[in-house]
């Protein structure tokens, strides 16, 4: 397995790590203590310097194999979905932007699916459109989580506000992403049997 390859899986096994930290988190509660959302951050951002760096490795040393291009995106969507959960639970982002990012990844997962079992068995990478979505997700969660370790308790209004008011752009390029993903390639779709 190639060093692109295992920054990807490392990436992964960042998620439960991440996990662990955003589960103690209780942001403008009585118990809130900032350094839990400092470290969830941190980890995060660890984890969202190792989807950069691994792309950037694969493509500079000619790495690029099928197996990264499903893991990879993979372990995007494992890693935000998680973090946009622990923030729905935070009130900061609303069950519908959480429903928007989870209808276009299954869309899509579904669509590589279909890709893949078809008889050329085409491994459909990531467009433009979904490395935006991803890079504005991954900076809308770091921004919520650091803000919240820096902000206090005293600020989770403004907090709450900025990171809602990102979690629906995040939604709307989510959903464009989705669609442009959709139809350019839904030759895959009217050839499915």
């Amino acid at each position: 397995m190639n060093l692109p390859n295992k920054l990807t899986l490392a990436r992964i096994l960042l998620v439960p790590v991440f996990m662990v930290f955003a589960s103690l988190t209780e942001y403008g509660a009585v118990g809130y203590q900032p350094m839990l959302y400092l470290a969830a951050g941190a980890v995060f951002a660890l984890a969202s310097f190792t989807d950069y760096l691994d792309g950037h490795l694969a493509r500079k040393w000619h790495m690029i194999t099928d197996f990264g291009k499903f893991a990879d995106p993979l372990a995007d969507k494992l890693l935000t979905t998680v973090a946009f959960l622990y923030m729905m639970r935070d009130g900061v982002c609303s069950p519908v932007v959480l429903a928007v990012i989870l209808a276009r990844e299954f869309a899509v997962s579904g669509l590589r699916m279909v890709a893949a079992g078809a008889k050329d068995g085409k491994v459909i990478a990531a467009n433009m459109w979904g490395k935006v979505k991803t890079v504005l997700q991954m900076l809308s969660i770091i921004f919520y989580y650091f803000a919240a370790a820096l902000g206090g308790p005293t600020d989770p209004l403004a907090v709450g506000m900025i990171g809602s008011a990102l979690c629906w752009l995040v939604a709307v390029v989510t959903a464009i992403s989705g669609i442009k993903y959709l139809v350019d390639n839904r030759h895959f779709i009217n050839t499915a049997k």
